[in-house]
């Protein structure tokens, strides 16, 4: 390994998302391009750079950086580089000759000590000296920071969001308390800050040490879906995550309810265990329940005369069960109807919309993604927003933990919806944290409506919200179980239903739009995927290859989300000299790819024209599961828009690119409140505690036109038998029941 030392002439290349750089260097012995981690460096700056020389085939020599400092700037020359470069705000080139001819190599020592001397050099005010010396300081400072949590273990991104955090209150941060990270920093998990922790000095047997064990462990849970944990269970799952005996983690329980930080209730026999901001939740939601869950006196003669009518004017007709469910919704302040495929869903709410349309109520109709707001548009024949939407999302950060993601919304108890009826589609999928949200915006006196399949898989987010309030017994609902006669004709719905009722699915290749392809190796399945996709389905469901999606069970592996992605995209979005694409890491996204948000944004902008009017309108909030398609690229800045497909339009900087991954294939999960002309399923292998029928129902249900299964017969006849779901611990049943009469 060798040093050298120079000063940065300009920065070829830099990859925001790794820190990874492209740069040249003039040294004593000339030019040379340096590559590497070297994320916070700018032009101008001088570096000691340890590492070796390489060679290219396609750029020459180069030297692989393996680590670097930077130095001080010790001549009038390195200086004058350095200040030209443009790395201290309002200083360029000719300005910075005037400040080194008058201050040489006391340059810098002015510019941190005594800035207002620098009003001495023409051009420079009093003010304007004052602000260039700070740009001077926040510059080093960063340099400072970075090398300091780079000697922590912390990688260039990392910190670069930590010091964006702290400032220069990095420091105490990582000296008393690195645990506050996992709160404060998005990505940062409880193993990262306890390895800071413990090279900070931290002890394994701290009480910050094992209340962040805890907290972590509270955490985790919520992506398993519970609000809250059995205490033992809590106890027994931190003392593995710490390596500590189970008894020192009982005794910091009680301290941490004295800090409100957890919430302990009894159930039964057992204690369970609450983030605090979770148990709030619940116990609000249930209260606010009960304020809305009033009987409203109706002639009841008079409503089945207007459905009746109505019915006539809609050439619709309703079966008994339908018609019970529109009078159920018209008399009662909260109401849930739930059905699966072709049992007459969509036909019910556009009655009820009519109905209360004819009575001139306003109504808000909703649903939790974009996609599954748009289908609810088109069958209602009225505009259907996202529940944030709705709520207006307005991108300010909350005062909550940012593992919990709530942020503020333009509706909400001080700021009420202003309408009469609420009828939220696709309940299933609404977790607790958001449904609370709703409910602290919808006023005492409004009609709320819940509509969903209580079969289908439950929200990612924490919570169980349609089944606990089904449960609950304490809310009017109603069933819908006829499959009507043009749905009975669709082998996608009659086989759904066989899941449901514990029959076999009909796997014989006789239908028009189920289909399955019995293949047991992973590379036959994936060519076969290529090929149905690309060639054999779009002419046989009349669609273009866009719009037929890949849902498969998990993201790793050969038939994983991330492997598929890679083929799929080869195949259907190959590179080209006229489309523009950015790397990121080892992979591209490329122009005219079909791409999903990763996780919430609240403080993305978008714009769009509502269908039918000219202005555009425009708001903040791109959030978990919002799909669409790459319209444009800029190389230069390292931006690009995607158009997602409820017509919203936003534009990716750099720093967002990361949010964004592909969408040829997704995971069934995240297919949830979709629906597609096409569905293709490779189903060869997997966990049993993930390839069960829920997982397999809701894979289904997600195809209008056509089903593919592609895989291995024993798998789906495996996912067929095991019903077994996951237990999802939450306290929101008990809630209801101790609020709601």
């Amino acid at each position: 390994m060798i040093s050298v030392k120079g000063i940065i002439d300009h920065i070829i290349f830099r990859n925001p998302d790794n820190g990874y750089t492209v740069l040249k260097l003039i040294t004593d012995e000339g030019n040379i391009t340096l590559t590497g981690l070297l994320s916070y460096v700018s032009e101008g700056d001088t570096i000691t750079a340890q590492g070796d020389f390489t060679f290219h085939k396609g750029y020459g020599e180069q030297f692989s950086v393996s680590g670097f400092t930077v130095e001080e700037p010790d001549s009038k020359d390195q200086i004058l580089k350095y200040l030209s470069s443009g790395a201290v705000k309002g200083i360029g080139p000719t300005l910075a000759l005037r400040i080194v001819e008058k201050f040489g190599d006391k340059t810098f020592e002015i510019m941190g000590r005594e800035p207002e001397r620098l009003s001495e050099v023409k051009g420079i005010s009093l003010n304007k000296a004052m602000d260039i010396s700070a740009s001077f300081e926040e510059k080093a400072g960063i340099r400072k920071a970075m090398i300091y949590l780079q000697q922590q273990g912390i990688g260039n991104n990392l910190a670069l969001k930590i010091y964006e955090k702290y400032g220069e209150g990095v420091y105490n941060v990582i000296s008393e308390n690195p645990y506050r990270l996992i709160e404060d920093i998005q990505g940062v998990g409880f193993k990262t800050a306890d390895e800071i922790a413990l090279r900070s000095g931290v002890g394994r047997h701290s009480r910050d040490r094992i209340d962040a064990g805890i907290i972590h462990s509270l955490f985790l849970s919520m992506g398993e879906g519970h609000t809250c944990l059995p205490e033992n269970v809590l106890i027994r799952g931190a003392a593995e995550l710490l390596e500590l005996k189970e008894d020192e983690v009982r005794e910091s329980i009680t301290p941490l309810v004295m800090d409100r930080k957890i919430v302990i209730k009894p159930f039964g026999n057992e204690r369970f265990v609450y983030l605090r901001h979770l148990y709030l939740m619940e116990e609000e939601s249930a209260f606010l329940l009960k304020g809305l869950n009033i009987s409203y006196g109706t002639d009841s003669k008079e409503l089945e005369r207007d459905i009746r009518e109505l019915e006539e004017t809609e050439n619709m007709e309703l079966d008994p069960v339908q018609r019970e469910a529109v009078i159920s919704a018209a008399e009662n302040g909260v109401f849930i109807m739930t059905g699966g495929p072709g049992t007459g869903k969509t036909t019910t709410i556009r009655i009820l919309l009519k109905y209360f349309l004819s009575k001139a109520m306003d109504v808000s109709l909703a649903a939790p993604t974009g996609r599954a707001a748009k289908r609810l548009s088109e069958a209602a024949m009225m505009e259907a927003k996202t529940i944030h939407r709705l709520l207006e999302v307005s991108g300010t950060p909350g005062d909550l933990p940012s593992g919990l993601e709530v942020r503020g919304f333009g509706r909400n108890k001080e700021n009420p919806l202003e309408t009469d009826v609420v009828i939220v589609d696709e309940m299933s999928m609404v977790d607790i944290i958001l449904f609370n949200s709703l409910l602290r915006a919808v006023p005492a006196g409004t009609r709320l409506i819940m509509v969903g399949d209580e079969h289908q898989l439950p929200s990612v987010g924490p919570g169980s919200v349609l089944k606990d309030l089904l449960l609950s017994e304490r809310f009017k609902s109603l069933s819908l179980n006829k499959i009507f006669r043009q749905a009975e004709e669709s082998d996608i719905v009659m086989n759904a239903h066989a899941l449901l009722n514990n029959r076999e699915m009909k796997l014989n290749n006789k239908s028009s739009d189920f289909f399955f392809l019995n293949r047991n190796d992973p590379g036959e399945i994936t060519q076969g995927i290529v090929y149905l996709v690309r060639e054999k389905l779009p002419p046989y469901v009349g669609v273009t290859s866009d719009e037929i999606q890949v849902l498969t069970p998990m993201r790793k592996g050969v038939l994983g989300v991330e492997s598929l992605n890679r083929v799929l995209q080869e195949a259907l979005n190959p590179p080209s000299v006229h489309k523009k694409e950015l790397n990121r890491g080892d992979h591209v996204i490329r122009a005219g790819d079909r791409v999903m948000q990763n996780r919430n944004n609240y403080q993305m902008e978008w714009d769009m024209t509502i269908p039918g009017e000219v202005l555009r309108v425009s708001g903040r909030g791109v959030f978990n599961g919002d799909m669409g398609t790459v319209e444009g690229i800029d190389t230069e800045n390292r931006s690009l828009f995607v158009v997602f497909e409820d017509g919203r339009k936003a534009r990716y900087e750099a720093k967002d690119l990361a949010d964004l991954e592909l969408a040829y294939a997704i995971t069934i999960h995240k297919s949830q409140g979709s629906e597609y002309p096409a569905v293709i399923m490779p189903l060869l292998s997997g966990p049993d505690k993930l390839m069960n029928s829920n997982l397999l129902y809701t894979g289904i249900t997600r195809a209008k036109k056509c089903v593919v299964i592609i895989g291995s017969g024993n798998t789906v006849k495996r996912m067929e038998e095991n019903k077994h779901e996951q237990e999802r611990y939450t306290g929101f049943i008990r809630e209801i029941q101790k609020y709601v009469i």
